[in-house]
């Protein structure tokens, strides 16, 4: 054999190791035992829609899932959040709202559970075309008005399990909070009202939420740390959702951080665009570690 042979060979077997020890390290959790409560009915399976070399969109979700992605044990502090990415209630933005921000977390030393909520059907093989088609027409507040309570529910239930689970992840139960983008934003500041003890989320980080006063309620007593952050040219007409948040948490006299930064439009994540909303992320972090989440437990 050839010398370039035999290091092609070494090198792809050394590729595949690697890429065997990270999917061994990220466990796959069934949110509920048998069908989720409430959609019964529903039997589409979920898909990947991929979406050039560096993204990818997961659709038709009827079964919600969690995904684990470790801190690796010598930062590992404690702290766990559950990331919720955004899409409409129809997709989710897998990478730039999704695993980039895990790998960021973790680095932190942050266990993170990545969540796929339920979503609405996608009836063609282009979920992202078929998204933004919808979100044009008269009705489409209408098609996910019955899936948003579901959507909000696999929110809750994943912050229950995590909690109840914590010894398992070594994780500190009182360290538990959920972060989302957009529809993923509903989803976590959702969780910040009308919790039980079971699924209180510890803080709370939603980012360019949809959150309207209706799906909105009365700040609890005991209310989470709240951290968000938003474009002010939000091309959703969304920037309003996360200031009315904020407002409300500052009159409360709870914990709260709100970013608005200049451009950015909707949907930023982790994309890099060479303008103040890149170090997002990096406030956040700053965030967590004022209220001591990324020190060790």
């Amino acid at each position: 054999m050839k010398m370039t042979s035999m290091y092609k060979v070494i090198a792809i077997a050394f590729l595949l190791i690697i890429g065997s020890k990270l999917s061994a390290q990220q466990k796959v959790i069934q949110l509920y035992d048998g069908a989720a409560p409430g959609s019964e009915s529903w039997s589409y399976q979920e898909q990947i829609y991929k979406a050039g070399t560096s993204s990818a969109l997961i659709y038709n979700v009827s079964h919600p899932t969690l995904t684990v992605y470790p801190a690796d044990p010598s930062v590992a502090n404690g702290t766990a959040v559950i990331v919720c990415p955004g899409g409409g209630f129809y997709i989710l933005a897998a990478v730039h709202e999704g695993t980039e921000v895990a790998q960021w977390l973790n680095k932190k030393g942050v266990t993170v559970f990545l969540l796929k909520y339920r979503l609405g059907q996608s009836v063609t093989d282009n979920p992202g075309q078929e998204l933004s088609d919808n979100m044009k027409k008269s009705d489409f507040g209408q098609k996910i008005t019955a899936v948003v309570p579901l959507s909000i529910a696999d929110g809750r239930a994943a912050i229950q399990y995590v909690r109840a689970h914590a010894t398992e992840y070594k994780i500190n139960p009182t360290r538990i909070g959920i972060m989302g983008f957009s529809a993923g934003g509903t989803v976590a500041a959702s969780s910040a009202f009308n919790y039980t003890d079971d699924n209180r989320p510890d803080f709370v980080a939603p980012i360019y939420p949809f959150m309207p006063a209706r799906l909105q309620g009365a700040v609890p007593g005991n209310a989470p740390p709240l951290f968000l952050a938003v474009a002010t040219d939000d091309n959703l007409g969304l920037a309003s959702h996360s200031i009315d948040l904020y407002t409300k948490w500052l009159n409360a006299k709870k914990p709260v951080e709100l970013h608005a930064y200049q451009k950015g439009s909707h949907g930023f994540g982790m994309r890099k665009m060479n303008i103040p909303t890149d170090t997002w992320i990096e406030r956040f972090g700053d965030w967590l570690n004022l209220l001591g989440y990324l020190k060790k437990n």
